[in-house]
């Protein structure tokens, strides 16, 4: 196997380090939650807001937060909906037991 593949490999096996604080917003997302955003005209994102699926906003989420989520590919939008966790987030989350 070309050491460039097997690196590639590896690096999806290892553990990702994420703060609390974006964990917590990845578990909301990977439970059905999004991520509004208003832009400005020029296209740049101005202001965004965490809704879980029950239609609470988090107020952990911030544009810092935001951006790194996003650097990461931890959340993702297509065609201008709002952001969604993608596989990866999902799967970089720990396990988090849901106290219903």
């Amino acid at each position: 196997m070309p050491e460039a593949l097997s690196a590639d490999i590896n690096s999806r096996d290892t553990p990702v380090n994420i703060s609390k604080h974006e964990q917590r917003v990845l578990h909301v997302l990977a439970q059905g939650g999004a991520i509004h955003f208003e832009r400005l005209p020029n296209g740049k994102i101005r202001d965004i807001r965490c809704i879980t699926r029950d239609g609470h906003v988090l107020t952990d989420c911030d544009l810092r937060l935001f951006d790194r989520l996003k650097k990461r590919r931890f959340i993702k939008s297509t065609g201008g909906r709002p952001y969604r966790a993608t596989r990866l987030g999902i799967s970089s989350v720990n396990a988090q037991q849901d106290n219903r």
